[in-house]
């Protein structure tokens, strides 16, 4: 198969997105070069391009195919990692590094819905980077999959526009989609810009020193940076999904107990915001018959929103119980009560509350409303002048 370069460049660069996904990547790994590169069994040309360290490979450059790890990628359709080539078990001993240039790489292959490995999203540089955090990888991922679906999308709206075979409400309503993915993507850019940045200031003032009276309190900052990236992470995959064509699954699972999931989760928000109280009343008869890591996702967004939008000279109250074949988690605040206004879109995504200062994706409360109805419960809030107060319930053995 013979690539039309100029065609596949165009594909690309009619992604609005691009330069935006560039940027993200490079701010988030430290990589120098980062690509968008189209891949064959006998082709690898660049699509697109972000290139800090002077590589010297531009839009429409080609390598031989037979050279790049993106082929190998292409053929097993996995990501790869190297944090340091000289350290690196597998690849120590590659080729490609030493002729190429580089210490660190990652690359992620660009899947289209029928399984076809399009190219890869890459980066490399001739430093070695810490790229093995799930912050890291799965936001990587995330972005290669939007870019393919992107792709996919351009080209049903071309051929529509061609033969005429999709109606005019079709096509607004392709438009529109992809309109929310160029929002998306510009959102997570900027969202996630801030907790690396912190992250990165606090580790290079303990470098510099190291024995600083004040490296605790840079480190529960860096902590809670990380934290925060976590959580972004976590629930624009799973907001990425939906939009895309997917649907939040769960996976339930009766064997194992739900109480050191809800402690570890009320442990990690403690340690984050060592000045606000959380008092927790669990009373959970074992088992609930739910989904873990996703419950633990839905009570982080509601702890954290509480944390984040509470009275922080106050305690926020966290209560668990079974009742009457009933699970039930409520988690409650201090505070000004949430705005008739706020209230109308609070479980709707790109909402947040009624202060416009604070961070964030908008996603949490969005994403919470969706894992209580994909377990069959209902997640209810009342917001009175002194206490706001979220509750999940659903069916025990649901």
């Amino acid at each position: 198969m013979t690539i039309d370069i100029k065609a596949e460049v165009s594909a690309v660069q009619q992604i609005g997105a691009v330069p935006k996904i560039l940027d993200v990547v490079g701010r988030m790994t430290g990589m120098g070069y980062v690509a968008i590169a189209r891949v064959t069994s006998n082709q690898w040309v660049c699509c697109a391009v972000r290139d800090d360290i002077n590589f010297g490979l531009a839009e429409g450059g080609e390598l031989q195919v037979e050279t790049t790890i993106c082929n190998e990628i292409r053929q097993h359709g996995k990501t790869v990692v190297i944090n340091d080539v000289e350290t690196d078990g597998a690849f120590c001993n590659h080729p490609t590094p030493a002729m190429y240039g580089f210490r660190s790489y990652i690359s992620a292959p660009i899947v289209l819905s029928d399984g076809t490995i399009w190219g890869t999203l890459c980066a490399i540089d001739p430093k070695p980077r810490d790229l093995g955090k799930p912050e890291i990888l799965g936001s990587f991922q995330l972005l290669s999959e939007l870019i393919a679906a992107q792709l996919e999308l351009n080209q049903r709206l071309e051929q529509s526009q061609t033969d005429l075979q999709i109606s005019q409400a079709d096509l607004l309503d392709e438009r529109r989609t992809s309109e929310l993915r160029e929002q998306f993507i510009g959102v997570l850019g900027h969202d996630l810009r801030n907790p690396l940045a912190s992250v990165d200031a606090g580790m290079r003032l303990l470098l510099r020193h190291p024995g600083s009276q004040n490296a605790s309190e840079i480190i529960l900052s860096v902590q809670k940076s990380v934290l925060r990236m976590a959580g972004l992470v976590d629930n624009i995959m799973d907001f990425a999904r939906g939009r895309l064509g997917g649907a939040l699954t769960i996976k339930r699972d009766a064997t194992q107990p739900l109480t050191p999931v809800l402690e570890h989760v009320i442990a990690e928000l403690e340690s984050a915001w060592p000045n606000v109280a959380i008092e927790a009343a669990i009373d959970v008869e074992e088992p609930v018959n739910c989904d873990r890591n996703k419950m633990g996702q839905l009570f982080s967004n509601l702890l954290g929103n509480a944390v984040t939008y509470g009275d922080q000279g106050r305690p926020v109250r966290v209560s668990a119980r079974t009742i009457d074949g009933m699970f039930e988690l409520a988690v409650a605040n201090y505070g000004p009560p949430i705005s008739d206004k706020a209230m109308e879109n609070l479980f709707k995504p790109y909402t947040r509350g009624d202060r416009p200062s604070q961070q964030g994706l908008g996603l949490g409360l969005y994403i919470a409303s969706q894992i209580a109805k994909a377990h069959g419960g209902i997640l209810r809030v009342s917001s009175e002048p002194e206490e706001t107060r979220f509750v999940f319930e659903m069916p025990q053995g649901a």
